[in-house]
């Protein structure tokens, strides 16, 4: 029987800190170092996300505390950012979100592309729910190599054919294959199958023909 992926919700903060509109620079600041985080999502009306406040939206307070930049040497948002108050003028918007039903490696993905390091969780109407950071994703990896080898057994072997004399060990989340598969063809699909069983870091194969 095979197991329902790990979904964001499953992983996550649920209770988020976060900031309204009017939020002044130095209550963010203080937020910050409070909670020991690097961003912090920005609310109006009912708790939707309209924007992220990052340490790096922060910086280009500090850098250019004594000479203000100008739109001729650096981006307009690093100008406006030097010069702002609150968080509506700080924040990077629209924010980059996920939803709570997506998968871990859905959030992954997103957090490698977008270069963010937490991502707000939000429903459908834009909600705030949560949060996800890179350090949840990997909660994933804390799971006992006996039971990645109970659902390798029960949830992936099953479905692939011929697969009864291949034997399953794990060992720090690293996966051999051993025994005997006749069908050599199969190797590839076998070898995906088990990398997508969560928890799994990697896969060693030594498979004979029986």
């Amino acid at each position: 029987m095979s197991v329902s992926p790990t979904t964001v919700s499953d992983v996550m903060t649920h209770t988020a800190v976060a900031v309204g509109r009017r939020a002044s620079y130095k209550e963010i600041v203080q937020l910050m170092e409070q909670w020991k985080i690097s961003a912090l999502p920005v609310l109006e009306g009912e708790g939707r996300v309209i924007g992220v406040v990052s340490e790096a939206d922060l910086l280009p307070k500090e850098e250019y505390r004594v000479d203000v930049p100008t739109a001729s040497d650096r981006p307009p948002s690093d100008v406006a950012r030097a010069q702002a108050v609150y968080a509506e003028e700080l924040m990077s918007s629209p924010a980059v979100t996920v939803h709570p039903d997506a998968t871990l490696a859905e959030a992954a993905r997103i957090m490698a592309r977008r270069r963010v390091k937490r991502l707000p969780v939000v429903d459908r109407l834009g909600l705030l729910e949560g949060i996800v950071s890179r350090g949840d994703l990997l909660k994933v990896f804390l799971r006992s190599d006996e039971d990645i080898a109970t659902e390798i057994r029960s949830g992936v072997l099953p479905n692939v054919p011929n697969t009864t004399g291949v034997e399953i060990s794990v060992k720090e989340g690293v996966v051999v294959l051993g025994g005997h598969l006749d069908d050599r063809a199969l190797v590839p699909l076998l070898a995906r199958a088990v990398r997508a069983v969560e928890g799994v870091v990697d896969i060693r194969l030594d498979l004979t023909r029986a």
